[in-house]
């Protein structure tokens, strides 16, 4: 079904297994609230300004589906057959939901980055909509975060990068055109992967 004005939905990466951290970690609880990661970043993501958040993970998974369809934000639960293939595929996916007539960017980020605030997402929005580069990414500090900002000038590259490089090879072939939004929110690079990670969140 087509949109009817410039939007930009979100993705959401959540079909790999958590070997690191040794338990899924979109359902993992998060503090205050002890709400999910998949619950802090979807909200995250909407309030901030995106169309709705589409939450890429297994057809098997009905755990995290099932807590899709609770969120009280514009949410669907998009299944990714080939989430073996790496990363990438399950942006494609995402993609391949996303896409339609109206979409003038996605917003990307993994779900174990729950940290990210609305007002990042709308700092991030905001600087795309001013007509900045084709994709648009999360800093702080001077390191790169998520989520990132990919505008449908670089839909194709993206569905034709290396699998084995995934999305940064196309960061790094449209260089000249990133964007960089210092956003002073260091939730945009606490990537929680390991145990440890998540004993070292704020309680």
């Amino acid at each position: 079904m087509p949109y009817t004005a410039s939007v930009i939905p979100a993705i959401v990466l959540a079909a790999g297994r958590s070997e690191r951290m040794g338990r899924p970690k979109a359902l993992l609880p998060c503090s205050p609230g002890g709400l999910t990661f998949v619950h802090r970043i979807a909200v995250a993501l909407c309030e901030g300004g995106a169309e709705e958040a589409l939450i890429v993970g297994r057809p098997e998974d009905e755990a995290l589906r099932a807590e899709v369809e609770r969120l009280p934000v514009r949410a669907r639960y998009v299944e990714n057959p080939d989430a073996d293939r790496g990363q990438l595929s399950s942006l494609l996916a995402g993609l391949g939901a996303a896409d339609r007539p109206g979409v003038s960017g996605v917003l990307v980020t993994p779900v174990d980055a729950p940290l990210i605030t609305a007002a990042t997402v709308a700092a991030l929005l905001a600087r795309f909509r001013s007509g900045a580069g084709p994709i648009v990414r999360a800093v702080h500090q001077g390191r790169h975060g998520h989520p990132v900002l990919f505008g449908r000038a670089v839909f194709d590259a993206l569905r034709h990068a290396d699998p084995s490089v995934g999305a940064r090879a196309v960061v790094h072939a449209h260089a000249a055109g990133v964007v960089n939004v210092d956003t002073g929110d260091p939730g945009v690079v606490a990537d929680v992967d390991t145990p440890e990670d998540y004993d070292a969140l704020p309680r």
